[in-house]
């Protein structure tokens, strides 16, 4: 069955490429969907007229002229709206409980995890997400850089990414671990030092090709594994205006009180779980622009993979810890990115996310934002994000309405990416 489903995949990338080929500039296409969300708010009963790989209108029916040579697509019953944009991914990584992520790092070959890779942005790409943002390779090297040149040829089907190679870590702080001290093996990102050390890297690493800087501003190197702060306020200050410099955003992974005080004060873009989150500190964020990533889905596939059975069991402490954090972001007006940590959960099921953002007290149009406007702008992903005129014609259709039961977003039937169909039911 196993290897039905890889020939499968393979002849669907090959359909894939020869779509992508067959693109013309002044092809139309006219998509008649029941009503069309374009990141900002529903409309009734729009169209949206796409000419080659761009928005050429969207409106009501009468306002549109479309040529008589234009392809018609019927998408009733459905919602249209922007490409989904995940905002934290790892398609180098797959879910935990297949294997673990020492694993992962330290038995799969670089061929294998790349293999999969190509698989999860095909997956991700059929589920509605048309541009990631793979935050670090965990050990494979820049090989983000090459996957992403891949989708950018028409290779291989997969979203838009932005890739952030690496991943930067204090020495000692990261994994994998050995019970042998003096073992080098090979590590999940890498590891800076200092001021001239974290400069080095950073440049090191978008010359290697990386859009934006991802920075592990704590992590679980404490006393008996506790997790607490790795760089210094002064060395990521550094990092961050070496990084901006350049244009280049930067997230940061921070579990920690301290070391969420370090990165708001460091400006960066935005913070990734924030479970060391406080009121006083999202205040901060709020006032500075930096948005917050929660990864709800992560924490409670984690915790499922161990043993809970959410709805049956008691919501454990970091349940429970999760639920107060997006709490008070909402409430301090935080601005609030979807990103899932996709990766820890299967690729393709990306939209978990956002039916948990709904379950921990968002509103559905409000998740919409964030999947698709909010991420474009805070990812300065420029022509995303909205269904707008001159805008890419990266667009999304899904059963139903998904402003009314954000589940919705899970019943996709249709995908464009940059003009081309990947997806049509």
């Amino acid at each position: 069955m196993k290897i039905l489903k890889l020939y499968l995949i393979l002849v669907f990338s090959a359909f894939s490429y020869a779509l992508a080929q067959d693109k013309s500039s002044d092809t139309y296409t006219l998509l008649k969907p029941d009503r069309v969300f374009d990141g900002q708010q529903m409309h009734a009963g729009w169209w949206v007229l796409v000419k080659g790989n761009r928005i050429e209108a969207v409106g009501e029916p009468n306002t549109i002229k479309a040529p008589a040579s234009a392809k018609i697509i019927d998408l009733k019953g459905t919602t249209l709206m922007p490409g989904m944009i995940e905002g934290h991914s790892h398609l180098f990584l797959h879910p935990y409980n297949e294997t673990s992520w020492n694993d992962q790092v330290l038995t799969e070959p670089r061929a294998e995890r790349t293999a999969r890779a190509v698989v999860h942005a095909r997956e991700t790409l059929m589920a509605g997400f048309t541009t990631v943002r793979d935050l670090g390779t965990e050990g494979a090297g820049y090989d983000d850089v090459g996957l992403k040149t891949a989708i950018e040829k028409g290779v291989v089907p997969g979203p838009r990414m932005m890739v952030a190679t690496r991943a930067i870590v204090a020495t000692g702080s990261y994994g994998p671990k050995t019970l042998v001290p003096e073992a080098d093996i090979l590590k999940g990102g890498e590891e800076a030092d200092g001021i001239d050390g974290i400069t080095h890297v950073v440049r090191s690493q978008i010359g290697h090709g990386a859009d934006v800087v991802k920075i592990y501003v704590d992590y679980r190197w404490g006393v008996n594994e506790t997790a607490a702060p790795t760089f210094t306020e002064e060395e990521l200050k550094t990092a961050v205006e070496v990084a901006k410099s350049s244009g280049r955003i930067v997230a940061v992974h921070s579990g920690t009180t301290e070391g969420m005080r370090r990165a708001i004060a460091a400006d960066v873009t935005t913070i990734e779980h924030g479970d060391g989150g406080t009121p006083e500190l999202f205040k901060l964020m709020a006032e500075k622009g930096i948005a917050l990533c929660p990864t709800i889905a992560a924490t409670e596939s984690i915790l499922s993979y161990e043993g809970w059975k959410k709805g049956t069991d008691p919501d454990p402490a970091a349940v429970k810890r999760k639920h107060y954090i997006f709490t008070e972001a909402l409430k301090a007006g935080v601005t609030i990115c979807m990103g899932g940590d996709v990766g820890v959960f299967p690729h393709g099921d990306n939209s978990r996310e956002m039916i948990l953002m709904v379950e921990y007290g968002m509103k559905p149009i409000d998740v919409l934002k964030s999947a698709t406007s909010v991420n474009a702008t805070v990812f300065k992903l420029r022509g995303l994000g909205n269904v707008k005129p001159l805008y890419l014609a990266d667009l999304v259709a899904v059963k139903g309405d998904p402003t009314e039961d954000i589940k919705a977003v899970k019943q996709v039937k249709f995908v464009m990416k940059d003009g081309v169909i990947y997806r049509q039911e």
